[in-house]
């Protein structure tokens, strides 16, 4: 008898929600440092000594690994209200990728036993935060799915959707200048694929593409067309 098919599903997660920080440090009066970054600067490097965790507030940030032999993977795109850098609180002594700027940023950067203590002192941050990582970790799951069993078009589709934030209150945004090669990097395929997905998206009237990208909801039907 043969075996049963399963069908597929391309599963596109909600918007990690944003993770307000301020008033808490504010009350908890932790030591922090607020730092401006503009477009292209590295906020660190694979590698470096990881001592802070980051907190985007304003701007965005690519996260990126590169292998031995050069070859560079996108790991996320990063907006306000996100963490990065996290990895220390778990005894992470190096950075295990590189966190580069993609629009002019504004990070909080916060000393890890500072961190600690707050996530130990404020059981209500502690909640939140581990909401936070434990929706991180879900996306993370899914990616890997989307790059094992869908179609370069529908990995492009939902990068897409996720990085304009698609069903946060329903209003897709227009999104950071992104290169075709980044989307590349993202995805798991050449920029002569992305460009031509592009392109058919942009035909349909899926995205509005002039440089500046503008999601629209439509796009929602690649993803989900089996």
């Amino acid at each position: 008898m043969p075996p049963k098919k399963t069908a597929k599903v391309a599963t596109l997660a909600q918007p990690i929600p944003p993770f307000e920080l301020k008033k808490f440090l504010d009350s908890a009066g932790i030591k922090r440092k607020i730092t401006k970054y503009p477009r292209s600067a590295v906020v660190f490097a694979q590698g470096d000594p990881a001592t802070d965790v980051f907190y985007v507030q304003l701007g965005s940030i690519k996260l990126s690994v590169l292998s031995r032999t050069g070859k560079e993977a996108v790991v996320a795109i990063l907006g306000p209200g996100d963490f990065f850098g996290e990895g220390c609180l778990a005894g992470q002594a190096r950075r295990m990728a590189s966190a580069s700027v993609l629009s002019a940023s504004t990070i909080l950067v916060i000393e890890k036993p500072q961190m600690l203590e707050m996530l130990h002192e404020e059981p209500a941050l502690a909640d939140r935060f581990l909401t936070h990582m434990l929706a991180r970790n879900i996306r993370i799951e899914e990616d890997l799915v989307d790059q094992l069993f869908n179609s370069s078009e529908k990995r492009l589709a939902r990068a897409l959707l996720l990085l304009a934030r698609y069903g946060k209150e329903d209003q897709p945004l227009r999104l950071p200048k992104l290169s075709q090669e980044t989307l590349a990097e993202m995805v798991g395929t050449t920029r002569s694929r992305v460009n031509f997905f592009m392109n058919k998206f942009r035909e349909l009237g899926f995205i509005e593409y002039n440089g500046d990208i503008k999601v629209n909801s439509s796009l929602l039907t690649v993803v989900l067309h089996d």
